[in-house]
């Protein structure tokens, strides 16, 4: 059995890492499965990308489209053309897709059409808020997905609401919580620790990438304003985009307790956010990882896509409007958040379940 495996941006990295792991080490064993992986260049900046492969032992890519840059409009035609181009050449049993970028529902699409059968890892999951990009991928590539590898109870009732018939859903579990406990033990302590002096419990982690957030500078100082006055001296550290930096430098903005530093990798990122006071952030994978964890998260939207984050661990969904940042750090330094748990099939097998099914479809086992 010949799969490609999609990947077009670092979190699709974080998700892909265990599965390839587990096909090689079922190839070892003599099982009839391998892979191609294809990369998209969807995200790709040379030094981030090649930290993201290293740490977590991903392969190089079989091949890197170059699909990089425009407008999503042409980001998605010109992934299309090359993985066209990739597939007629080297046409696999499956294509898996994973997650919600661009990339995914790009290439969801051309298997399709060429009647290869696609595989959605992270299937069924929604926002329902239509104005984000991500929805809107999700819907389409679910449209047309044969097999769906889901993370949730609520993805498989988003799935059964929407037609998909029940042999077609397999709930089990996130991928990214198997890369998480696989490298729990290997997180690496980042310079901005010591720089910072920075002590387990007395510091806040903080991502922002949405523009909601970081394209408006009425939202974004109010943040800044929020994070200085509630926090009186704490630390936040920010690993900043450069077209966040950029836009802070154009709005005048200093605040007293952010301190910005360069993006990290996957291993030093979760060094900070495991010994982090909480976490504030505007983004989804982040949520479920500080949810294994037990770590507080702030989330700074109006939905989202994981509300298994928010019923069974430790995220709180607090609105857009930056005024409730303050009202949910004093609820957090009071000690009055939650202390969640983590949900069902989250214990690092997800990518053996998956797998084991493309085995058991091509009449093997693990």
């Amino acid at each position: 059995m010949k799969l490609t495996i999609v990947t077009g941006a670092r979190w699709n990295f974080i998700k892909i890492a265990p599965i390839i792991k587990v096909i090689n080490e079922s190839k070892r064993v003599g099982k009839n499965i391998d892979f191609r992986l294809v990369h998209t260049g969807q995200h790709y900046d040379k030094a981030m990308s090649g930290r993201f492969f290293e740490q977590l032992n991903i392969p190089e890519p079989s091949v890197n489209l170059e699909c990089g840059g425009g407008t999503q409009a042409e980001q998605t035609a010109a992934v299309m053309v090359a993985f066209e181009k990739e597939l007629k050449d080297n046409t696999p049993d499956w294509v898996v897709v994973v997650g919600d970028v661009t990339s995914t529902m790009a290439c969801a699409i051309v298997a399709k059409k060429l009647q290869v059968r696609v595989a959605h890892v992270e299937g069924g999951i929604r926002s329902n808020d239509i104005t984000m990009p991500e929805e809107i991928n999700r819907l389409v590539t679910d449209s047309i997905t044969d097999i769906f590898f889901t993370t949730s109870k609520v993805a498989n009732l988003n799935l059964r609401s929407s037609g998909v018939s029940e042999e077609k859903i397999q709930f089990v579990g996130n991928t990214m919580i198997d890369t998480l406990l696989q490298f729990s033990n290997d997180l690496l302590q980042p310079k901005c620790w010591s720089e910072n002096n920075l002590k387990k419990g007395e510091y806040f982690v903080m991502t922002l990438h949405r523009p909601s957030n970081v394209d408006n500078k009425v939202q974004l100082s109010g943040i800044f304003s929020e994070i200085d006055s509630e926090l009186m001296g704490g630390k936040v550290i920010f690993p900043v985009h450069p077209r966040t930096k950029k836009n802070m430098e154009q709005y005048q903005l200093s605040p007293k307790n952010v301190i910005l530093v360069e993006p990290l990798s996957y291993l030093e990122f979760n060094y900070l956010v495991s010994n982090a006071r909480g976490v504030i952030t505007d983004s989804g994978g982040i949520t479920e990882e500080t949810t294994v964890m037990g770590i507080p998260c702030i989330t700074m939207r109006d939905s989202t896509e994981r509300p298994e984050t928010i019923d069974l661990g430790t995220n709180e969904l607090i609105g857009s409007d930056y005024r409730n940042l303050g009202i949910a750090l004093r609820k957090l330094m009071n000690g009055d958040w939650k202390k969640g748990s983590i949900p069902p099939l989250w214990d690092g097998k997800t990518s053996k379940r998956i797998v084991n099914w493309f085995l058991y479809f091509n009449n093997e086992s693990i």
